[in-house]
């Protein structure tokens, strides 16, 4: 099935049932799901395990029926791909920051200190990742029954390993260890016939997160040869991600004078109430039924109605991540990314201030067209640099790089609010590149020569 969508200059064809559903839905809610990480030791048991991968690999628009709701996605990193045998030519037709892969760029990205590749765990950055493997699903049973068919798949193929994996769940209270509710925006493509979670943003070009279709730009994205291989096609950033809620706690705690107080605070920082509410449609206080709307809780801009931040801070996570209309140095539909968040690791017991020792966070995959211009600079310029809202220095609430330094400003009148010495409440575990091919790519893999 082909998806038709006018723009009013021509019509984008966008091949739904080529593209892997990993790519472009947005993940279950409720879900469950499980990521694998794969080492290719014999490229013809690789290429053999991938024929076998094939039927399991889901295409096309999520299941109207939850219990059929299952995908699994298949990813290489560029290591990945030389391990199968992909001709040097095809090889070097990656963008540079894929060849490189993510330990490489750590630096211009803000993994530095406690979250440098250093003390990422085993095997982030060491180049034995090669296959990614995820599985989710909004139904136990029917993950269950996908993993199974995984399990199945790898019987007989010495030739590869599996060298990591995690769980991934929600919580029970349904939100993130930081205790917000996750998952909310999604961007409007141009083409795919997903509904849109803000319809006061026009739709974004597929060719921003889907290779062999025109960009914001007007052109096409480079895109790998042959065109077989790099055809419907996108690039994945994947990331673990620790939490430290009890620093998150006590920082709350230590910078407020009531439980209320603290409630706000997070909410500035964050961008929204742990129910989902956003600032910017509610200021004053967290609106349950607000946030349950699927029509109202992301369906707004900021230069209407809070273009100096005043509801909801300049530099908040969700303000930084995605500026929307907001006035800044750039055009951020430029800068979009498909950002998939799934939480790993028990929730801290409530009012506990003091670290368990739990591993805890997410497993974010970040995903679009192009890396460096999305990935690379949200990280950069958004996340770990001021400079475009008009704090230099300043970093994102949440998810910066602080180090214990850093200094986060809260418009307010009459005198703004000036937050000291902010920790890191976020420490990358590791991250890898990954290109996520098509399934007409993926049988070219499969079917891979010596």
């Amino acid at each position: 099935m082909d998806t038709t969508a006018d723009d009013g200059a021509g019509t984008v064809r966008v091949e739904i049932d080529d593209i892997q559903s990993g790519a472009l839905r947005p993940r279950p809610v409720p879900y469950e799901g499980k990521y694998l990480f794969l080492r290719v030791d014999d490229r013809r048991a690789g290429r053999a395990l991938l024929r076998r991968l094939l039927p399991l690999t889901a295409v096309g628009l999520p299941s109207t029926d939850r219990s059929q709701d299952a995908w699994v996605a298949v990813a290489f990193t560029y290591a990945g791909l030389r391990a199968l045998g992909v001709p040097q030519e095809s090889l070097d037709s990656f963008p540079q920051a894929f060849r490189e892969g993510m330990a490489a760029r750590a630096e211009l990205i803000g993994d530095v200190g406690e979250s440098a590749p250093a003390h990422w765990e085993a095997p982030f950055g060491t180049g034995d990742v090669h296959i990614a493997l995820s599985a989710l699903s909004s139904d136990a049973a029917q993950l269950d029954k996908e993993l199974e068919r995984v399990r199945v798949a790898f019987e007989g193929t010495p030739g590869v390993q599996v060298i990591w994996q995690q769980e991934v769940r929600q919580l029970p209270t349904g939100r993130t260890t930081f205790g917000f509710r996750d998952g909310i925006s999604h961007p409007n493509i141009e083409g795919v016939g997903l509904p849109a979670s803000n319809t006061q943003e026009a739709p974004i070009k597929a060719g921003e997160f889907i290779l062999g279709y025109p960009d914001e730009t007007g052109n096409l994205p480079p895109m790998p040869t042959p065109e077989v291989l790099g055809r419907n096609g996108t690039y994945a950033a994947v990331r673990k991600a620790h939490t430290d809620v009890a620093a998150w706690r006590r920082f709350l705690r230590a910078n407020s004078s009531s439980a209320e107080e603290e409630e706000l605070l997070a909410a500035k920082m964050v961008g929204r109430w742990p129910s989902g509410a956003p600032l910017a449609l509610a200021p004053e206080h967290d609106d349950p039924e607000l946030a349950a709307d699927p029509h109202r809780v992301n369906n707004f801009l900021y230069r209407e109605n809070d273009d100096r931040g005043f509801r909801c801070p300049a530099g908040a996570h969700i303000r930084r991540a995605n500026p929307r209309d907001s006035t800044i140095i750039g055009d951020a539909r430029m800068h979009r990314l498909i950002r998939r968040g799934t939480t790993y690791g028990p929730p801290l017991p409530e009012g506990v201030l003091e670290d368990d020792g739990a591993d805890r966070g997410l497993v974010g995959v970040f995903l679009g067209a192009h890396l460096e211009r999305q990935f690379e600079f949200i990280r950069a310029e958004w996340i770990n640099d001021g400079n475009f809202i008009g704090y230099p220095g300043e970093k994102d609430a949440v998810a910066g790089h602080h180090g214990g330094t850093d200094t986060l400003t809260i418009p307010e009148k009459p005198v703004r609010r000036r937050l000291q010495n902010l920790p890191d409440f976020v420490v990358t575990r590791g991250g890898e590149y990954c290109f996520v091919p098509g399934l007409r790519a993926l049988r070219w893999l499969a079917e891979l020569e010596d």
